[in-house]
């Protein structure tokens, strides 16, 4: 009999929610993706010092030798994330998803411009446009940017996204993928209504997405869904059959040594028959639904904290790794 994880593979692209290149090799995915956590995670760790180091060495060549520690850091911190995504993409078949830095969420212009930056330096590295994906937290302003992107052809993965609202804004902003975050939406409930039954398909994180993924298979939309933020492999069972999901190495791990029957759970042809209302959305519609939302206003406020939070925190490690290359 089949492992989880093989039989996942049949009908759902799996992707590794890592930055660890090793885990990557390991459990094979298609596709890849990366946030500020993991890529603080992984740039701690010494096998990837080397990536660390010769980012921060080009940076230091690109500012001259008067540079000082603070600036060589800053310079080197807008490229580590792409050095990490061309590393994995040597290794995955398909795409990397890289982010753009989490403070500039609700500042299109400057979230556009850092895409820009961050492709250029995937063009530089001669990587096409169609292994990677610019990944923008899902505000209105963050959303809007990614559709102005798309139509120049750079393909985005919006992230951050709890509410249907925000996946039909992408929708209709045409974006390539979204990132709705399973268990994140469970922790919510768990902290605030912690007496229900959350088992199965009463996650809540999993009855969103499958009304995500419902709604964007009835009505047409092309926009890939992949899950994201896994508590546990039921989550991921119950989400058999999205077009995408993006799991942790633990998790992966724990797929691939159970065997078992997996059952596709969410069918494209079984969505036509939903009963689901379409929505338009303007601006002021997208901005009262989320005031609405106690959760999905919480979770974003919450994600975008703390992703900046992490690059806060990466940035110092850069500016002291910075000076302890200088004392050798």
């Amino acid at each position: 009999m089949a492992n989880l994880l093989d039989q996942l593979k049949s009908y759902t692209t799996v992707v590794a929610d890592t930055g660890d290149i090793n885990s990557i090799k390991k459990y094979k995915p298609t596709d890849a993706t990366t946030n500020p956590s993991l890529i603080a995670a992984a740039a701690q760790m010494p096998e990837y010092q080397q990536i660390v180091d010769d980012t921060l060495n080009e940076a230091k060549k690109e500012l001259g030798e008067s540079a000082d520690d603070k600036a060589i850091a800053a310079h080197a911190f807008k490229s580590l994330a792409v050095a990490f995504g061309k590393k994995i993409l040597e290794i995955v078949p398909g795409r990397v998803s890289t982010e753009v830095d989490a403070r500039l969420s609700f500042d299109g212009e400057k979230t556009i411009e850092q895409a820009h930056d961050i492709i250029a330096q995937y063009d530089k590295a001669g990587i096409g446009r169609d292994r990677v994906l610019i990944k923008i937290a899902s505000t209105w302003e963050g959303i809007q940017a990614a559709g102005q992107l798309e139509k120049e052809g750079i393909h985005c993965n919006l992230t951050l996204l709890f509410g249907l609202h925000q996946a039909i804004a992408c929708a209709e902003a045409g974006v390539t993928l979204i990132s709705p975050f399973v268990g994140r939406i469970l922790d919510w409930y768990k902290k605030n209504e912690p007496n229900a039954d959350y088992e199965g398909a009463n996650d809540p994180g999993v009855k969103s997405v499958t009304e995500i993924y419902n709604y964007y298979k009835k009505y047409g939309y092309p926009v890939q869904v992949m899950g994201a933020s896994f508590r546990n492999t039921g989550e991921i069972k119950e989400l058999a059959g999205s077009d995408l999901l993006t799991i942790a190495p633990k998790l992966l791990e724990e797929l691939q040594t159970t065997e078992g029957t997996l059952e596709r759970k969410l069918d494209p042809a079984k969505s036509k028959d939903s009963t689901i209302e379409k929505i338009s959305l303007d601006k002021a519609t997208f901005e009262k639904m989320h005031a609405e939302n106690k959760m999905a206003h919480d979770k974003l406020k919450e994600g975008i904290d703390g992703f900046s939070k992490a690059l806060e925190e990466l940035e110092q490690l850069l500016a002291k790794r910075v000076a302890e290359l200088k004392g050798k």
